[in-house]
């Protein structure tokens, strides 16, 4: 049993066709192809995601995404990896694979790295087997009405704002304990996320900012569900204290008429933005991490704390 890298046009070839039910959401099949290979051949995916398999001789028994990351626990810096989409084909499914691969990852991880990470879909248990521990996954629903209203005018984020977003969101992510780095390929990869849209079974981008002398000085990212009647959060920030206040009201201008805003419980400094709302744990997407050294065992203790707010934004999704 070997692991091996998939080079993007031979994963999109032998575990795309099988995989799409389970992943492409409300892509086309074509659309799901053409969006996985081009976050690989993008900036980012050409320097840290890939592809890996477990090969059984040259039959190709399991395989998921590794995503490099780095995570900023307060001046330290954690190199760390991501999983996800693990699959076996379903003729090979029950014979311990899946286990085998994750396995061999993290033994190969150890000495390099200081955790690994994933966010689980389906069968938390099955990780923990393998060492990842259970982090807190919520979501927060409210109603829009709860929010107040005050006098900003919020506008469309356009081309020129994300310079002001990237600058937002570095402020904010300065007063956390822990969070995950953001460079510009990470930037760059979070934007095409976002225009992919794949992290939704459903709704429109809707991308918000507030300007003061055309700067962005609080900004929210999310989408727009009128079938369910929700503006759905994906994450948020603001420049200071004073611009922290227009946040709730950026969040209802950007729900518009519908009743609901609804999204992934916030980190630090994000939350208590926030009335008390309806909250709840997530049945999908479940944060995990497994240290592989003391500062991954660190890191876990920090995330394990018992909190208010959660420790990842949904565009720390991978």
């Amino acid at each position: 049993m070997q692991l091996r890298t998939i080079p993007p046009a031979e994963y999109a070839r032998l575990v795309l066709p099988l995989s799409e039910k389970l992943w492409k959401g409300r892509r086309s099949v074509e659309t799901y192809i053409s969006q996985t290979l081009e976050v690989a051949r993008g900036a980012y995916g050409a320097r840290y995601y890939r592809t890996i398999g477990l090969y059984d001789g040259e039959s190709l028994c399991a395989s998921c995404k590794r995503y490099e990351r780095t995570i900023r626990v307060s001046a330290q810096r954690l190199r760390t990896f991501g999983l996800g989409a693990v699959f076996t084909p379903e003729a090979l499914r029950g014979r311990g694979y899946a286990s085998a691969m994750i396995a061999m990852m993290l033994d190969a991880a150890r000495g390099s790295y200081d955790a690994a990470f994933l966010f689980s879909d389906i069968r938390p248990s099955f990780y923990e087997e393998l060492g990842f521990r259970l982090q807190a996954s919520r979501t927060i629903t409210l109603r829009a009405d709860t929010l107040v209203r005050s006098r900003i005018e919020i506008a469309r984020l356009e081309e020129r704002d994300w310079t002001g977003v990237r600058r937002c969101f570095g402020l904010r992510d300065r007063t956390r304990d822990w969070s995950f780095a953001r460079t510009p390929l990470i930037w760059d990869w979070v934007r095409m996320r976002l225009r992919h849209g794949s992290e939704h079974v459903r709704g429109a981008e809707a991308n918000f900012v507030v300007r003061e002398r055309g700067a962005v000085r609080a900004y929210v990212l999310g989408m727009r569900v009128p079938e369910l009647d929700t503006y759905v959060v994906d994450e948020f920030a603001f420049a200071d204290e004073r611009n922290a206040h227009q946040v709730p009201a950026l969040l209802r201008g950007a729900a518009g008429d519908l009743r609901r805003i609804a999204g992934w419980l916030p980190p630090d400094g994000a939350r208590t933005l926030l009335p008390r709302g309806i909250v709840r744990e997530r049945r999908d997407a479940i944060f995990m991490i497994a240290p592989l050294n003391q500062n991954g065992k660190r890191w876990c203790a920090l995330s394990e704390r018992p909190s208010q707010s959660d420790g990842v934004w949904a565009t720390d999704h991978v």
